[in-house]
């Protein structure tokens, strides 16, 4: 008798256990469901805004939450070019920005990560000391030592000045230099008894043990550039040398963008979807990276 009560009362529990379970991850995931909403509605809202006329956003007393007529015409509106903003061509100038300064960052960070965490040599910790106290200094303090730099290089609206005060970053060599100190020193050791230069062994071995972050690191350096604002903002005042953001900051400062706001919405979402799709597609990728940068042994 007094076995069958236990187990009678250990099922009680259990049960009361696996409720109390549901009615919490029913919760949450309310919760996140709402949380959700609140993120991507201001997507939804400029999607169907660019999928308006004009005119039916203008006679608008209170804004609806569908278009009455689904249209494109805004799209290539937007894309028309005009005296003050040609959204082609900064698409095409911001393409080569990220591009190339992604290119050469990675260039710059793999061998500085490699010496960091591989290589031995007099001062070694005390340089790395000094690389993360860089971390601590805000990027907006180095922006008028840039801006005088670059302009004394006479570079100003040119690719290379948007591209140089980039080309590297503190903390993309520190994620990278914990990534490859979790290399065991066996494999390194054993490649140099085969006669295996530093430069092949951190090619053929260190960068494919930790492709997950170097995709990370990638892809968020490509978020980065295409998002770029303050410095393409100061360093080019050319219109045919402008980039995404700030010709889309010219174009709702304009004339055409106030008059024209579906045409507007219709540029964001075009400038907006690349991220959009690459974030989406390799999203496991970043996870992967950054959980991997975090975690030692």
């Amino acid at each position: 008798m007094n076995n069958l009560k236990n187990q009678t009362d250990f099922d009680a529990l259990a049960r009361r256990e696996n409720v109390k379970k549901a009615l919490l991850n029913v919760l949450l995931y309310s919760l996140l469901c709402i949380w959700a909403l609140i993120v991507l509605f201001p997507f939804y809202w400029m999607i169907i805004t660019a999928l308006k006329s004009n005119a039916e956003y203008l006679t608008e007393t209170v804004p609806t939450p569908y278009p009455l007529r689904l249209t494109l015409e805004n799209f290539g509106i937007a894309f028309t070019p005009t005296e003050q903003v040609n959204l082609a061509l900064a698409f095409l100038n911001t393409f080569l920005f990220t591009v190339f300064t992604t290119a050469i960052m990675l260039a710059v960070i793999v061998p500085a990560a490699f010496a960091f965490s591989r290589l031995n040599f007099r001062g070694k910790n005390i340089l790395f000391t000094f690389f993360l106290a860089l971390m601590m200094i805000p990027t907006e303090l180095v922006v008028i030592t840039n801006f005088i730099t670059v302009t004394n290089l006479e570079l100003r609206n040119t690719l290379l000045g948007l591209i140089l005060p980039s080309v590297t970053s503190v903390f993309y060599i520190y994620l990278l230099k914990e990534n490859f100190s979790q290399i065991p020193d066996e494999l390194y050791w054993a490649a140099k008894v085969d006669g295996t230069r530093d430069f092949k062994y951190m090619m053929r071995v260190m960068l494919p043990i930790c492709k997950p972050t170097v995709v990370t690191i990638t892809i968020l350096k490509v978020i980065e550039c295409w998002n770029s604002y303050v410095w393409p903002r100061l360093i080019v005042d050319d219109a045919d040398h402008l980039l995404l953001s700030v010709a889309i900051q010219n174009l709702r400062e304009s004339g055409a963008g106030r008059g024209n706001v579906p045409a507007m919405m219709a540029a964001v979402v075009l400038v907006s979807l690349p991220l959009i799709v690459l974030f989406l597609v390799f999203k496991d990728r970043i996870m992967e990276g950054v959980s991997r940068g975090g975690t030692k042994g």
